[in-house]
């Protein structure tokens, strides 16, 4: 059975997801937010073992006009919910409502919900209540500009929880929006990779898994697992497909911090996705590094805001980055900050400059491009 699928990722990251997406084959249509394709369940447990930027992969169960509450009741009891959920399903439904005449966002969730126990009352022969003590089937309608869109996620916990981070330290970047940001560089397996700043590892971590060519989901469990009606073997199978295309290639992929502590959480973490061989990890101040090879990428996540103790501090920080990355032409640099007088401190403008979002924090990622040689 073919399902309308849909990829679900931080503002900021559709081309990215899309492009991956396409790589794996897929035609895909973009919306904000949201890059949709189609797919069966092979293509959903492919895609949920695969996509590095994604945040979640859902099943569009329905989509119709809705201007009332009765619309959306009437629309919602349309589907077909006895072929998705079991007596026991546990299923919650969040809702969302953008530029809608319904806005409001509890009315939304409860009609919603109503009409699927009425739907599944219907088929379970008047049963109206269910004791959803069994696996999670988490429903979701958003109501955009009076259209309605019921979908099921097949995810669960977000894509970014790939199973191997322990400890996070302070403000942990997100492993999709560690991978993203790769994927917005420059940077192939074939060339040095520095984090000067790595915390608990993400970053070099990700780049591993991307030049091993390492799907980011092959630790962990989705939602699908548990529906009834998925096809257990497809996992199982997939599974064997994405080991066979793990790479043996020699990276060089370096993190470095200077909290000693931080080093040890991050070894752990890379062990922890098996990659702790592919990464050279070591205590350093960034006002210290020194580097040998050319046509690398430099990616850089600086502590701001709430992870360092004052604005001076950061702001020196800054300026060291500045006097060490500016001598490194063949080298391409990637700074992701909220702080949007970065460049300043830096001392140099950037090539580009593009607007992100770390949860709901806005943050600029500001790209200096090598010289071509």
């Amino acid at each position: 059975m073919k399902y309308q699928l849909m990829a679900t990722m931080s503002s900021g990251f559709e081309a990215i997801t899309a492009k991956e997406l396409q790589e794996l084959g897929y035609k895909t249509t973009t919306e904000n937010g949201r890059v949709l394709f189609e797919g069966d369940q092979t293509d959903i447990a492919k895609t949920n073992l695969w996509l590095r930027s994604a945040d979640r992969i859902k099943i569009i169960l329905t989509e119709f006009k809705a201007l009332t509450f009765e619309d959306v009741f009437q629309g919602v009891k349309a589907v077909a919910f006895e072929d998705y959920l079991p007596m026991d399903a546990k299923f919650p439904v969040t809702g969302r409502s953008v530029r809608s005449k319904l806005h409001s966002e509890p009315d939304l969730q409860a009609v919603t919900k109503k009409a699927i126990v009425d739907r599944m009352a219907a088929y379970y022969h008047r049963r109206t209540r269910f004791p959803e003590t069994g696996n999670l089937f988490a429903f979701d309608i958003n109501v955009t500009k009076d259209i309605a869109r019921i979908t099921l996620d097949t995810t669960g916990p977000s894509l970014f929880k790939r199973g191997y981070r322990v400890e996070a330290g302070g403000a942990p970047l997100k492993e999709n929006m560690a991978a993203a940001m790769i994927m917005l560089t420059n940077w192939y397996p074939d060339k040095p990779f520095i984090d000067p700043m790595t915390g608990s590892g993400t970053l070099p971590i990700e780049a591993a898994l991307i030049g091993r060519n390492i799907a980011p989901g092959l630790k962990r469990q989705f939602s699908f697992e548990g529906f009834d009606w998925f096809d257990a073997k497809i996992l199982d199978a997939q599974k064997v497909a994405v080991q066979a295309e793990i790479k043996d290639d020699i990276l060089d992929i370096s993190g470095f911090d200077i909290d000693q502590n931080m080093i040890e959480i991050a070894k752990v973490n890379a062990n922890n996705a098996g990659v702790l061989h592919d990464i050279n990890f070591k205590q350093l101040a960034v006002k210290d590094l020194k580097v040998d090879q050319e046509n690398g990428v430099i990616i850089v996540n600086p502590p701001y805001g709430q992870r360092l103790s004052n604005e001076e501090d950061v702001h020196v920080l800054y300026k060291q980055m500045g006097d060490v990355f500016r001598p490194l032409t063949t080298w391409s640099k990637y700074i992701l900050t909220s702080d949007l007088n970065f460049q300043n401190y830096y001392g140099q403008r950037a090539t580009k400059r593009r607007k992100l979002y770390n949860g709901a924090l806005r943050a600029d990622y500001f790209q200096y491009w090598a010289k071509r040689h």
